[in-house]
């Protein structure tokens, strides 16, 4: 997808502040940081949201939630962290391209919905 944010940054157009990359995974801190820990995990090939990923794309999403653990451990969460799949409208996806929001710290972070 030419106009995808998240496709140019897996490019190298737009840059970040990578903490991961392999072929098909690129790691990078979040620009809004919810918590002091708050980096995305996203394929490199562009699927727009979860509810497009197919059984083709299961090996990449084991491996990408199986990083998850580390690079929070790495970037400073070592007691726990939380995962997030914004998946389309009413999931309030903003950027159509299926990532993982991993968000963490050294405090416990705060209810997952409001009641």
């Amino acid at each position: 997808m030419d106009n995808c944010i998240f496709c140019k940054i897996a490019r190298g157009e737009i840059p970040s502040k990578k903490i991961y990359e392999d072929e098909e995974i690129l790691g990078f801190h979040d620009i809004n940081p919810q918590a002091p820990v708050h980096f995305m995990l996203m394929p490199k090939k562009h699927i727009a949201s979860l509810a497009d990923a197919t059984m083709e794309d299961a090996g990449m999403l084991g491996r990408l939630l199986a990083l998850s653990g580390r690079l929070a451990r790495e970037q400073g969460s070592p007691d726990g962290y939380r995962t997030i799949i914004n998946t389309g409208r009413i999931g309030r996806q903003d950027v159509m391209h299926l990532h993982v929001h991993v968000i963490g710290g050294s405090e416990p972070l705060g209810r997952m919905l409001p009641k």
